[in-house]
């Protein structure tokens, strides 16, 4: 389920909730063939019927489709709450777009559209979804609500991301975690979406990490990264400036002269995270822009499952 592949079907659409619903519409057909099909009810609002039940909420034309009894789900029949966390600093709003480039290209784009992509998911069940911001301030915060008002609030403040950032913007991951922490009260589901982009001390932002999980609180680390240059620094040799898009510093050089040893260092970190994460219970996905949508919603569905 490439996101390009969705474009073609969905080229009129330009509102951010359209294209979500698409995408997880997408998902579920797919679903339906795949070994998860036991899961596609999740997304379809609907729970396996049980001999014995009425059958006053069968869905008989998903019987129809999939030889398989269903029943409607409702408010009752779900408690999730969801809270969703993305970083917004300047490093969030690489690469730079240019036209006619979609605006799920750079890490924040893709990282806004999967937010939605979720939120539709949670809608569709009913369950509460808050959001987070963060970057050099804490920019943005919606309590946990399952709302259809709340829903199209916190759909507009994804919108409003996608703006280009003014001013360069540090981040300050650890002191809005920890804050971030301290509002959620009630056991959640977290999911941070954050290309992990954190100078100073290592330990204390695993620590920041580790407190979204008190109240036995469920954490998804989504790592949002452009592979082709964060990762594999894939360049021509020429010779090129490279800008700190937070701090505004500046280096020249020939990317093949430092190629190896930038590999070196980035898989390193990124051993660190994924080791750390696994440490602390926390689930670890690197996820790289552009990719397709798959390994969020299926990460999304076995998390739940796993919730509790």
């Amino acid at each position: 389920m490439k996101i390009e592949s969705q474009i073609e079907k969905i080229s009129s659409f330009q509102h951010l909730e359209m294209l979500a619903n698409q995408i997880v519409e997408g998902f579920i057909s797919g679903m339906h063939k795949s070994p998860f099909h036991g899961f596609s009810a999740e997304f379809a609002e609907h729970k396996v019927y049980n001999t014995g039940e009425s059958t006053k909420h069968i869905d008989w034309k998903l019987f129809a489709k999939t030889d398989r009894l269903y029943t409607k789900k409702f408010e009752e029949d779900t408690n999730l709450r969801c809270h969703i966390i993305i970083d917004n600093s300047s490093s969030m709003h690489y690469p730079k777009l240019e036209n006619p480039e979609k605006f799920f290209h750079n890490k924040i784009g893709f990282s806004v559209l999967a937010s939605a992509v979720l939120m539709n998911i949670l809608k569709k069940q009913r369950d509460a979804v808050g959001l987070s911001v963060f970057s050099n301030t804490y920019e943005y915060y919606a309590p946990d609500k399952g709302s259809d008002r709340h829903h199209r609030m916190v759909l507009n403040a994804l919108e409003n991301l996608l703006e280009k950032p003014k001013v360069q913007k540090s981040t300050d991951t650890i002191t809005f975690l920890h804050q971030i922490a301290e509002k959620i009260h009630r056991r959640s589901m977290i999911i941070l979406f954050t290309d992990m982009f954190q100078s100073g001390n290592e330990e204390a932002l695993f620590d920041a990490l580790q407190h979204l999980k008190h109240n036995k609180n469920k954490v998804v680390l989504f790592h949002v990264i452009d592979n082709k240059t964060e990762l594999n620094f894939d360049f021509d040799n020429a010779p090129r400036k490279f800008i700190d898009i937070e701090t505004g510093d500046e280096v020249n050089l020939f990317a093949e002269n430092v190629k190896q040893e930038y590999e070196k260092g980035v898989n390193s970190y990124f051993k660190k995270l994924a080791l750390t994460c696994a440490q602390n219970k926390i689930k670890y996905i690197p996820v790289g822009v552009g990719e397709n949508f798959e390994k969020i919603l299926t990460t999304y569905l076995v998390e739940k499952q796993n919730f509790g």
